[in-house]
Parts: structure tokens; sequence; C-alpha cells
């Protein structure tokens, strides 16, 4: 059971601080692989200014490779210029060279040992591949000159997002681009647990996550619980919704 849990009070959302460039504390992936079959599990860490949040990603597949402590830094742009990963809402590209490089289409997780706030989702390399979420996404920033960014690691390229109505209140938001697609996309709320699937076999494309902080620190308040919202009522309903996916 896979649970995506989402805050989306107006009066928390004005005071989050969304409507302009902050800080994202992102993960410090660790360790080896932790599945001993033909899977993949990591575990990584996220420090923020009060907390210490383990990550936890699972994909039954199996992974391309698992990047930790050292290697190359996919993040660092091809030509001068604002990081593709920078924008009005993130002041800073992920830190380090750690990253997780996917290979194969299907199903994967990521779970947060408390519940955090306004995750950002850094992506590397997105061509022959797209990525389907079950929950809804604003494109912070992506690699194309005209949008004023430099061109990320691999080259130049560009990102949009395709939701797909699946019948039954299901949707799915794909992030799909063209060229070599470099950039960052954040889904509004509190999480606990964000779910995808990659769309094609590719090798390879890679991401990371980063985080506001926690959502006590960002929204002070509890974890949320009870009133199930829609997607579509991101600015004006109040509220938690839940989804199992």
């Amino acid at each position: 059971m896979k649970h995506l849990r989402t805050l989306l009070a107006t009066a928390l959302l004005a005071g989050s601080g969304l409507g302009h460039a902050a800080p994202v504390f992102w993960t410090d992936w660790q360790g080896t692989d932790l599945d001993a079959g033909v899977g993949f599990k990591g575990q990584g860490v996220i420090t923020t200014s009060t907390s210490s949040v383990t990550v936890t990603y699972t994909n039954a597949s199996g992974v391309g490779f698992y990047q930790t402590g050292g290697g190359v830094d996919y993040y660092t742009n091809s030509t001068a210029g604002i990081s593709p990963y920078e924008s009005t809402t993130v002041d800073n590209r992920p830190t380090g060279t750690d990253i997780i490089a996917l290979t194969y289409a299907g199903g994967q997780t990521l779970q947060f040992s408390e519940a955090i706030a306004n995750p950002v989702f850094a992506y590397v390399s997105l061509n022959g591949n797209g990525y389907g979420f079950d929950q809804d996404f604003d494109i912070l920033s992506y690699d194309d000159p005209a949008t004023g960014h430099a061109c990320g690691y691999w080259g130049c390229g560009t990102s949009y997002k395709n939701v797909v109505d699946h019948g039954g209140g299901v949707f799915e938001y794909q992030l799909l681009g063209t060229g070599e697609p470099h950039g960052a996309i954040r889904f509004k709320g509190s999480f606990d647990t964000v779910h995808w699937n990659s769309l094609s076999n590719e090798y390879w494309n890679g991401f990371t996550v980063g985080v506001q902080g926690t959502a006590v620190e960002v929204f002070g308040l509890p974890e949320p619980t009870g009133l199930a919202l829609t997607a579509l009522a991101l600015l004006t309903a109040a509220g938690v919704r839940r989804r199992r996916g």
C-alpha cells in the first residue's frame, strides 16, 4: 500500500514561502543496494534546519546505477548561465554528486520517515523516456536557453507536462520532454510517499529529491489527516488529500 498525503490549505500555502526562491535541502544518498534480489532499495538522509529525515527509494526492477559519495557531477551545466535546477522557487541546485540512474520501465516509490513539505524532484537526461506521477506537479525550470537557463550536463532540452485521464477519477501526470531535458519539478503540500512510473526502458536517466523542510517546519501544523480533495483544488480548497496507489 502506498500513501500520498497532500496539505492544500490556501492559508498554509500563503505562509509557506512558495512565492519566492528558497533553499532546498537535498538528499544525501548513502550506502549500497539493500535489496538482495533483482530489485533495488536505497536510503539517504535529508538534513533540514531542525530535523533529519530518512528517505527510502525502492524499485522492483532495479536501477542503472547508484552513485553516492563521489563521481561525476551530472548536475553541472554544459554552457554558461543559470542552472537548469534553479528558479524563482529554488535557490540551489542539487548538492554533491549523488544520483540514482534509472533504466527500466515500471513503478518506483520514495518514502519519507516523516511528512515533508513541497518536495522538489531534480531530473537528468530525460530523453527517450518520461515519468508518470500519481500527483500533479509544477515544472519549475529546465535547460532551454530560451528560458534563460543553461544547458544541462548532456545538452539542452525542453520539458512539458501531459495529463492522462485513465477514467474512474484516476489521472496520470506525465513529465515529458524533447532533446536532453534536465530540470526540476515541485509537488505542493505535505507528503510521506511519492510514487511514479518510468514510461519506457532507456539507459540512462537520473534523479534526486529535495524538500523545503518538514511539514511541521514549513506549515507549522501536525501531519494532515481526513478530508479528501482533488488536485484541481490546490489554490482554493483546504484540507488533506489522501491517495492510494
